[in-house]
């Protein structure tokens, strides 16, 4: 049994604190929260115990599971990994590109486990690729949500857009070339909605889009890629996986049916696949993703350097957002 202690117990902490009590392999010994009515509500509504001190339940626990706002990230993970605790720490890894590499460079110190809560890697529609090979040339995605004053603290790309920036730097298999990217602040003091173009250096090309200040809600990435297209519906939890076939490669049967598409290189047959997507809690996964990790002494699913890597590019594409702006009289 592994004893975790949570820090951090807002809307998403409370969501980990109903996950870890359905992991049979974990007992949560208290959390650690500096909001007096938000640690009371939750003692009274769960009867888990709060600490006061970070460092006395951390000393209490074999993992630290950090899910308070993204400015504390650094200090809770830094002083985790010196008391060689295994670590989730929820997305993004740290506020700062310069902070995330000093927990990179204290955790190659250690013999620790330490997972990134990028949670979409594990989201049932994206787990439908496991299996398939994918070398995309083209990839859209749009992360659309209404606005909500929880979490605008950083900007709609560490908020919303990282998800993606993971997604397709774990599926892109080349270093970044070069980003293009706008953005406006609209109703908060940081980027509101944002659009970037990464080019990789293989040619693949990837247009993201993020927005908090939407009127309806979507999470979709579209691959395109060598005789294939990919939808994924990351809110839905949906996949459409369509095929191109040589005529010539392909029986035709009930079980899998085609339409032809007449092309310059001849009849192509097209299959257009809908899997069936079981239901999953993605938050418990990732935390028992973690559990397994620690058990059988493997890597973790979403490393301390994906995160890292993530954060790097989203503040790259702030940077070049930065780089952009007009100030009044029309000069940059």
């Amino acid at each position: 049994m592994l004893k975790i202690g949570l820090f951090g117990v807002g809307h998403l902490g409370e969501i980990h604190l109903k996950c870890i009590h359905n992991i049979a392999e974990l007992t949560l010994v208290g959390f650690y929260d500096p909001d007096e009515e938000r640690s009371k509500e939750v003692t009274t509504k769960y009867g888990t115990p709060r600490f006061t001190s970070p460092e006395v339940l951390m000393d209490a626990v074999d993992i630290v599971d950090i899910v308070s706002p993204t400015t504390t990230h650094f200090q809770l993970a830094k002083l985790a990994l010196k008391k060689n605790k295994h670590l989730f720490i929820e997305k993004p890894v740290a506020h700062t590109e310069a902070e995330a590499a000093v927990l990179l460079t204290t955790a190659r110190k250690t013999n620790v486990k330490v997972q990134i809560g990028h949670v979409e890697r594990f989201n049932p529609a994206f787990l439908t690729l496991k299996d398939m090979v994918l070398s995309p040339m083209f990839i859209e995605g749009h992360r659309l949500a209404t606005f909500n004053p929880r979490g605008t603290d950083v900007s709609v790309i560490l908020d919303l857009m990282i998800h993606d920036i993971d997604i397709i730097l774990s599926v892109v298999d080349s270093p970044v070339k070069q980003i293009n990217a706008s953005g406006v602040a609209v109703v908060s003091n940081t980027l509101d909605i944002a659009n970037v173009r990464i080019e990789f250096k293989n040619g693949c090309v990837a247009n993201l889009t993020a927005s908090r200040i939407s009127l309806k809600k979507m999470r979709k990435l579209r691959f395109f890629q060598k005789d294939a297209y990919i939808s994924l519906d990351f809110l839905d939890k949906e996949a459409q996986i369509v095929r191109l076939y040589d005529k010539e490669t392909v029986d035709i049967s009930p079980d899998f049916p085609v339409f032809e598409l007449e092309t310059d290189q001849g009849t192509k047959l097209i299959h257009v696949e809908m899997p069936d997507i079981a239901e999953v809690n993605a938050i418990q996964s990732e935390l028992e993703a973690l559990v397994l990790s620690i058990q059988k002494d493997q890597p973790t699913r979403v490393s301390l350097y994906d995160g890292y890597r993530a954060l790097k590019i989203a503040h790259q594409i702030m940077a070049d957002i930065d780089a952009r702006k007009i100030i009044p009289g029309g000069h940059v």
